[in-house]
């Protein structure tokens, strides 16, 4: 295991929220070398105390711990601050070079604009010399062309084993869970494809707000800044095939081919498979908030919702649908799999067209939980007849304990060297092929930034693509929605 973690970006909101959060538990339950310390690199002014203090009170602001534990002190006993220009790969060298002989891992909690004159002073200050290694965090670029831009110029200071690219919803415990669902039951992959299922939901929704990245979210919006990275990585993981290992590869090949079958996005279907929406005052958990309005001259969505469709053997004709959005009513991320109907209908209650069909629900946040729906028979002796009724079947393991959040698990990963929950350069080039094909038709075509009050689901005009376990799925066939060739 590597025993030094060089933090870039360590006075932002990501690293006291999470990171060093993360870290602490880890030196809690001991998880972490003895030897093992963090180089805190930020460009505000600091020595080691200023920065333990600032960063004791910014934690607990934003994480909501109070940072006096034990592992907290012992923690803290291991940073030391660096500041360094960020932007000017020449500061680096100079700053960390003393590091040279150390075995680093090297974390760039930054926007992307910094990772390129990051790692080419990494690189000219022996840094990423083997075994060295590099963290990316989201996004990876705004589009194709500059997530091609940061990968070669990358690939120029480090190898692609080196490279690790974090996407914090594979670190999740009950995201890691969908693989052994699927490849571990004979009951769900002997039905995993377009012969028995109807169609399949993926909603991550948020209470919270834009709330102080105006600037970034105007840039980016919903689509860039959460389908093209989280949702299709769930997406990869319901959709891909059987890998023939565990290996990180085999299962990046396997998302990768799914990445490749998605469907461009044209014009022409952009006013029935796309709904883009910015929330406006409302109310939220009680609270009235304000609307978002974005820098002028921009027009960024805070919701989306995106009908995709994996043109492959194993999907073709399905849809899915992918939805995001911020100051919903309930903070929640949920995996929705309907089943088509039974081929024949032999019951008196409810009709055919009354029958709810069979459902798997997944929620992953912000309790995790595993549902079945099936239909199940109320009839006593008195009845002539069978009368069926929805049922969920709870699949849920229930755990005393909590389960460790994502950047734990992820941050030791990294220091061990297991790529297997990290992203690839090829598929993040792919998750961009798609979400710039979206991104154009919308452009070209007629999906406005419509309207929808804080507290909502989104913009009325997004009902239909909204997993709601008590309505009818074929929605589809009701709406004139298709799979057009």
């Amino acid at each position: 295991m590597h025993d030094t973690l060089l933090l870039f970006g360590a006075t932002g909101d990501l690293a006291a929220r999470m990171l060093f959060p993360s870290l602490a538990h880890l030196v809690r339950d001991r998880l972490l070398p003895e030897s093992f310390r963090v180089v805190a690199v930020g460009r505000q002014t600091h020595d080691a105390d200023s920065f333990r203090e600032w960063l004791g009170e910014r934690v607990q602001a934003l994480s909501g711990e109070v940072p006096t534990s034990r592992e907290w002190r012992e923690l803290f006993e291991r940073i030391e601050y660096v500041a360094a220009d960020l932007a000017d790969p020449a500061s680096i060298p100079a700053a960390l070079g003393h590091l040279r002989e150390q075995r680093c891992v090297s974390y760039l909690a930054t926007p992307p604009a910094l990772f390129v004159p990051i790692t080419e002073g990494l690189k000219a200050a022996g840094l990423l010399d083997p075994p060295s290694r590099l963290v990316l965090e989201k996004p990876l670029g705004r589009d194709l062309a500059s997530a091609r831009e940061i990968n070669a110029a990358i690939r120029t200071c480090a190898s692609e084993e080196q490279v690790f690219r974090i996407d914090h919803y594979l670190g999740k415990a009950a995201v890691q869970n969908l693989v052994a669902l699927r490849f571990g039951n004979a009951l769900f992959e002997a039905v995993w494809s377009r012969r028995w299922i109807e169609s399949v939901d993926i909603l991550i929704a948020e209470t919270t707000g834009v709330d102080g990245r105006d600037g970034y979210y105007a840039k980016s919006g919903a689509l860039r800044d959460m389908v093209q990275n989280h949702i299709l990585q769930l997406l990869c993981l319901i959709a891909m095939d059987p890998p023939n290992s565990l290996d990180a590869d085999a299962v990046r090949d396997e998302k990768l081919k799914v990445l490749r079958a998605l469907r461009p996005m044209r014009a022409a279907d952009a006013a029935c498979d796309v709904v883009r929406g910015r929330y406006t005052d409302g109310v939220v958990d009680g609270r009235a908030v304000s609307g978002y309005t974005p820098p002028e001259g921009t027009d960024p969505e805070t919701f989306v919702a995106v009908r995709a469709w994996i043109d492959n053997w194993r999907w073709a004709g399905v849809p899915f649908r992918l939805v995001t959005g911020k100051r919903l009513p309930q903070r929640m991320t949920q995996v929705v799999v309907t089943f088509k109907p039974v081929s024949h209908w032999l019951f008196e209650n409810p009709t055919r067209d009354r029958a709810t069909p069979n459902r798997l629900v997944l929620r992953l946040q912000p309790e995790e939980s595993v549902e079945l729906g099936i239909m199940n028979s109320l009839a006593g002796p008195e009845w002539g007849g069978l009368e069926l009724k929805a049922l969920p079947l709870d699949l849920t393991v229930h755990r005393d304990t909590p389960r460790r959040i994502a950047y734990e698990r992820l941050l030791l990963d990294a220091l061990i060297g297991n790529p297997a929950l990290f992203v690839r350069s090829d598929e993040v080039e792919a998750a961009w092929v798609f979400a710039d094909s979206v991104i154009a038709a919308w452009e070209q075509g007629d999906s406005p930034v419509r309207p929808y009050p804080a507290g909502s689901w989104g913009p009325a005009e997004a009902a239909d693509f909204l997993p709601d376990p008590l309505t009818d799925p074929r929605r589809e066939a009701r709406n004139g929605a298709r799979s057009p060739a």
